[in-house]
C-alpha cells in the first residue's frame, strides 16, 4: 500500500462506514474523516437542514467539494456519504487517491440500522423507506462496484471482523 496511503469507505447508508472507519483509522493510526460530518462542520448545520434549504443538488455540490479536498490528504480513512459516488469527479478522485472499500449490506440490515435515525433526509420522511432504499440500491450499487478495490460484506459480522478483513485485503 506504499503508493495508496488512504482508505476510502463507500456504500449505502447503514453499511457501517462511519463506525468502521473511525475504528479502522484508530487501529491503523490514521486520521479519520466523515464527509457528512465535515459538511456539517463547515455549514454549521446538520445534513437534513442543508438538504431542506439547498435540495439534494446543493448538498451534492458541497459533498463533491469536501471529497475533493479531503482526498488530497494522505494517511486518512474517509467515510463517504452513500450518494457521494453519484459524482463522476468524486468517483475518479476516490479511485485515484486511495484504496476504495465498498461496504456491502442488505436492504433489511439498512432498514434495521437506520429506522430510528432522523438525520437521513432521503428516508426520514419516506412513506416506504424500503422502497426508497431499493431504488437507491438500483441506482448506486453498480457505481460502488465500479470503483471498489475491495468489497466487504458487513451484514452478520462484527465491526472487528470487518476491520480485520479490510486490513488483510488491503495488505497493511
Amino acid at each position: 500500500m506504499a503508493e495508496k496511503r488512504n482508505i476510502f469507505l463507500v456504500g449505502p447508508m447503514g453499511a457501517g462506514k462511519s463506525t468502521i472507519g473511525r475504528q479502522l483509522a484508530r487501529q491503523l493510526h490514521l486520521e479519520f474523516f466523515d464527509s457528512d460530518t465535515e459538511i456539517e462542520r463547515r455549514t454549521g448545520a446538520d445534513i437534513a437542514w442543508v438538504f431542506e434549504l439547498e435540495g439534494e443538488e446543493g448538498f451534492r455540490a458541497r459533498e463533491e467539494k469536501v471529497i475533493e479536498e479531503l482526498t488530497e490528504n494522505t494517511g486518512i480513512v474517509l467515510a463517504t456519504g452513500g450518494g457521494s459516488i453519484l459524482s463522476k469527479e468524486s468517483r475518479n478522485r476516490l479511485s485515484a487517491r486511495g484504496v476504495v472499500v465498498y461496504l456491502q449490506t442488505t436492504i433489511d440490515k439498512q432498514l434495521a440500522r437506520t429506522q430510528r435515525d432522523k438525520r437521513r433526509p432521503l428516508i426520514a420522511e419516506a412513506e416506504n423507506p424500503r422502497e426508497v432504499l431499493e431504488e437507491l440500491a438500483d441506482e448506486r450499487n453498480a457505481l460502488y462496484e465500479e470503483i471498489a478495490d475491495i468489497i466487504v460484506r458487513t451484514d452478520e459480522q462484527s465491526t472487528k471482523v470487518v476491520i480485520d478483513q479490510i486490513i488483510e485485503k488491503v495488505g497493511i
